[in-house]
Parts: C-alpha cells; structure tokens; sequence
C-alpha cells in the first residue's frame, strides 16, 4: 500500500519513490542531514541526474507528476568544475547525457569575502575594478543575494543548497543566527507558493543540539543519513525519515521509517531491505 498524494515532484529515486507515493509534496524543503560520507551528497546527485532525464518529458503524460521546470544547483564554496567532475567520476556515464540541463550558481565570492581567504584563491575577477563593479551588483549578505537569486528561478523547480552547513556556521560566528532561522522559515512558506521542491544539505555535529533542532524545525522533511554497525560488523549507510510533513504519519503507519543504502556507479543511491524502528 502507499500513499495518495494528488501530485508530486519524484526525487528520482526508483527504490524511494514508491514509498513516497511517487516522490515529494509540492513546495517541500527537505533537509538532507547526515555525517560525512554518509549519503546525503549522492541523495542529491542521484535525485538531480535522474530529474535531469526527465525533464525532456512531456508533463501532460502524467498530470500527478510534477517533472522540475529548471534544476538549479547552488554551491557555496565549491566550483561547478569540481561539482561536475565529482558527478562524472561517481556515476556512469550513460546516467549523465542530461547533466548539461543543470544550472549552477556560485556564492562562493560572497562566502569568502568576509573570510581571511585571499581572493586569488577563490575569484577569476583579477582586474580590481572588474571586481568592484561586480560588488555593486551583489549585496555583501549571502542570504539576501540568495534571496534574490531563488526568486528568479521558474516555479515548480528543484532547488539543491550545497551547503546549509557553511552558511549557518558562518551566521553562528557573525552572532546572527536569528536572521538565518528567520531566512529558513520565510523559504518554507514561499516554497509551497512557488510549488518548488528545496534539498538543503546540512553536515551533522557541527551545529549544536539546540541548532540542529531549530533548523529541523523550519523545515517540511528531514532525511537523516548515518552509519551503522550490521550484525557482521560490517558498516552500513542507514537512512532515516525523521520528519515529513503529510507523508510520514502514513509510513509510521506502515512502520517504514529507516532503509538501508546501497550507492553504485551504474544506479546511484539506491534504498532495501525497509526496516522498523524498535
């Protein structure tokens, strides 16, 4: 049995999709948490690559499902570069002759500015006043300038925030972490009138408890990925759906709440063996 939802943005996910009832609600900003090499990157990739193969669909086909108008990849101290040279060295290269149709947008000038960082590290700008020139189009906070970035991107698109990690940490430093709790909450209102479905990618332990809880409390879902011991001592990626608005009342009915991971070159990340939460 799955769920009846009316329509749905599919993350791409043949394994997860079903459970989901076909994918994600309209307007969801789903936090995608975990520890390092758990799994949340490859969520991300996978959901982007399969999306970006079905983009070319025609959306009259299946009216339930919503086919993402744009896919745009926003990074915050990585290069396109290495995001698509990580993504060619992953994944097999049949799964990728779509991935052009992703748009990136680079945060990082902003990032950095306010860093120690010298700017030949990170900007191509080398001609000061080409620089300067390119500061007065910009505003110096990050979250406004993404503001004004995200709402230029077409309704009913997938939007991936790689990473609310170092946005966040450098709010904490600044002292004006009101401002980026208010940031999420505003983004997860605007995110249901715009029908865009929102990943944000966030490393878990380096915000404190209380943290972690409130920017899990802005948002519509939170997809934790960790690791575990098997009974063979054997590590294993977990996943866990921790929060889900309007879907996961239906699969802590089903007792469906926690899968184990599996990520191939030839499939990407990939859900089995659904488990029960004791």
């Amino acid at each position: 049995m799955f769920i009846d939802l009316k329509q749905h943005m599919p993350t791409g996910l043949s394994t997860l999709d079903p459970v989901f009832g076909g994918g994600i609600p309209p307007g969801s900003v789903v936090l995608l948490k975990g520890d390092i090499g758990s799994g949340k990157i490859e969520f991300a990739y996978t959901s982007l690559i399969y999306l970006s193969l079905m983009m070319p669909r025609d959306p009259a086909l299946d009216k339930s499902i919503i086919i993402p108008s744009e896919i745009r990849y926003v990074t915050v101290t990585k290069m396109r570069e290495d995001i698509l040279r990580e993504i060619g060295d992953s994944f097999a290269s049949d799964l990728l002759e779509n991935i052009d149709m992703v748009q990136f947008d680079d945060l990082s000038d902003i990032y950095f500015d306010s860093s120690l960082v010298p700017i030949g590290w990170y900007s191509d700008y080398e001609d000061i006043i080409e620089r300067m020139e390119k500061r007065r189009r910009v505003h110096d906070n990050i979250l406004t300038t993404l503001a004004d970035m995200l709402s230029e991107v077409p309704k009913e698109s997938l939007i991936i925030l790689d990473s609310l990690t170092e946005i966040a940490t450098q709010h904490i430093s600044a002292g004006t972490w009101p401002d980026l709790t208010a940031f999420l909450r505003g983004l997860q209102r605007v995110a249901k009138k715009w029908r865009t479905t929102f990943y944000l990618i966030l490393t878990k332990g380096i915000l404190n408890q209380w943290q972690e809880i409130e920017v899990a409390d802005a948002v519509d879902a939170v997809i934790h990925f960790r690791w575990e011991e098997s009974s063979t001592a054997k590590r294993q990626r977990i996943l866990y759906i921790e929060k889900f608005r309007g879907v996961l009342i239906h699969l802590e009915d089903r007792e469906m709440v926690k899968f184990a991971v599996n990520i191939s070159p030839l499939r990407g990340f990939e859900v089995s063996n659904i488990r029960v939460i004791i």
